[in-house]
């Protein structure tokens, strides 16, 4: 069965009229000159007081349609079940942290990193630790800096930092070939602020990094009726309209640099002014806007996967939450998201006990991507003979299963398969998951012989402390 579809081929023309009108009439902010020049020289007005662009019908439709042919050139459906990588730390940035040892949600601070670069070294060491938590009690300027310096002296492979400021980039480069590993930086996601807003600081490392040819998008996270019209059409009208701009002020820049994007919609909950990125309107919008942006102009984006939920409390609970959000998605879209990082509270907080009942699950959806292989020995005929009709043995006492069911059975060592048995069931998991925690980091071993390499990071922090701040 195909994947649903909700816009039929008669819905497409109006909504591009929308779009047209959105970008012509009322464009965007764009606090950077260099975007501004190459947007005016490819035919957008512009007003560089007001530090806005307009792009008239033409430019847009030319583009779209351009697009549209180079799109349809490079799609390539998938054949197979495509399973989620295990939930790891990589470059979550969550401000929050969650410790349930202490029954505790607070700022992110550097003992909190040094603790989650610890857990993950062991828990992941061969796939690094990356910048999962972002530091609130450094210099804002400086916390991807200080960031790094935590990596480079805790984990053994130490991930990227995330650089959020064009001027944060030359000194983590810097810092990289000290450690030598090259442009050691994650550029992370292209987010302005909605709607059709490129502030300086987002502007100024788009520039930079389209020019530099790096892939290039934006991560939508629109929010219907907070930063878009309530109603489903105004909404996708609105974000379409965000990221052809985005796409087209990628292209003036470098013609060749390749293009992406993403959907992660969200509602408002007009009681409590809550917003939701995985209530069911907010899939239904962010289902239809990428299938509308598939049908006009040919890009087949995917949406948010399960980490952006609501729960704010780590459990089953919210795995199952963040794993029926990402079986949702992939039902509407035909992509399987990962089911979730370890984040709670729409990606604001990070919870260590979290990401291993995660892990969990990824291991489970990892079965649907098994190969079949009917082998002899997996068809096992000489099994299915000793036990016949199953009236003197079965299966559970023959060798095969002995030697088969460790490959071929999801058996969680956590969650219980039981499923829920109550609240303090529940209780008994999450303690389990952090005794799990405690022994993992109790394994950590200090990585060594990297003092010198340390000690001129530092100096570059200390330059970088003097320039930025």
């Amino acid at each position: 069965m195909a994947a649903p579809r909700f816009l039929t081929d008669a819905d497409i023309d109006p909504l591009a009229e929308g779009v047209f009108a959105v970008l012509e009439d009322v464009g965007i902010l764009c606090q950077n000159e260099q975007m501004l020049k190459a947007l005016e020289t490819a035919g957008a007005e512009v007003d560089y007081v007001k530090q806005r662009a307009w792009f008239p019908r033409p430019m847009v439709a030319e583009f779209v349609e351009s697009f549209r042919q180079q799109q349809a050139q490079e799609n390539d459906e998938p054949t197979r079940f495509v399973a989620p990588g295990l939930p790891r730390l990589t470059t979550q940035v969550a401000q929050l942290f969650y410790d349930y040892e202490q029954q505790e949600q607070r700022s992110a601070n550097k003992q909190d990193f040094i603790h989650l670069i610890e857990f993950g070294d062991v828990l992941h060491g061969e796939e690094g630790v990356g910048h999962c938590l972002s530091l609130t009690d450094v210099p804002p300027l400086l916390e991807p800096l200080e960031a790094a310096m935590l990596l480079a002296e805790y984990g053994h492979n130490p991930g990227p930092a995330f650089a959020w400021n064009v001027k944060q980039i030359d000194y983590l480069i810097e810092m990289g070939d000290i450690l030598g590993i090259a442009n050691w930086f994650t550029w992370g996601a292209i987010c302005f602020a909605h709607p059709l807003r490129f502030d300086k600081d987002v502007a100024d490392k788009f520039v930079r990094r389209v020019r530099e040819g790096v892939p290039t998008g934006l991560t939508a996270m629109p929010i219907a009726g907070v930063t878009t019209p309530a109603t489903l059409e105004g909404f996708i009208v609105v974000a379409s309209a965000e990221h052809i701009a985005t796409w087209i002020a990628a292209r003036v820049l470098n013609p060749q640099v390749p293009l992406k994007g993403d959907m992660w919609a969200g509602t408002v909950d007009m009681k409590t002014g809550h917003v939701s990125y995985c209530a069911f309107d907010a899939m239904f919008y962010a289902f239809a806007g990428i299938e509308f942006l598939r049908k006009w102009c040919g890009m087949d984006m995917p949406v948010g996967g399960g980490e952006y939920c609501d729960a704010k409390e780590p459990g089953l609970y919210t795995a199952l939450e963040k794993a029926y959000k990402a079986m949702t998605i992939a039902a509407f879209t035909g992509r399987h998201p990962g089911v979730g990082q370890g984040m709670l509270d729409e990606g604001r907080m990070l919870s260590d006990v979290q990401l291993l009942l995660e892990r969990e699950l990824a291991l489970g959806l990892q079965h649907f991507a098994r190969p079949i292989q009917p082998t002899a020995e997996n068809i096992a005929l000489p099994a299915i003979r000793e036990v016949g009709l199953a009236l003197h043995t079965n299966y559970l006492e023959v060798i095969h299963t002995l030697e088969h069911f460790r490959s071929c059975l999801w058996l969680p060592e956590l969650i219980e398969r039981a499923g829920w048995n109550g609240f303090e069931g529940e209780a008994q998991v999450l303690q389990k998951t952090q005794d799990k925690v405690n022994s993992l980091v109790a394994e950590y071993v200090k990585p060594e012989g990297r003092d010198d390499k340390l000690a001129a990071m530092r100096s570059v922090v200390a330059k970088a402390r003097k320039e930025l701040c």
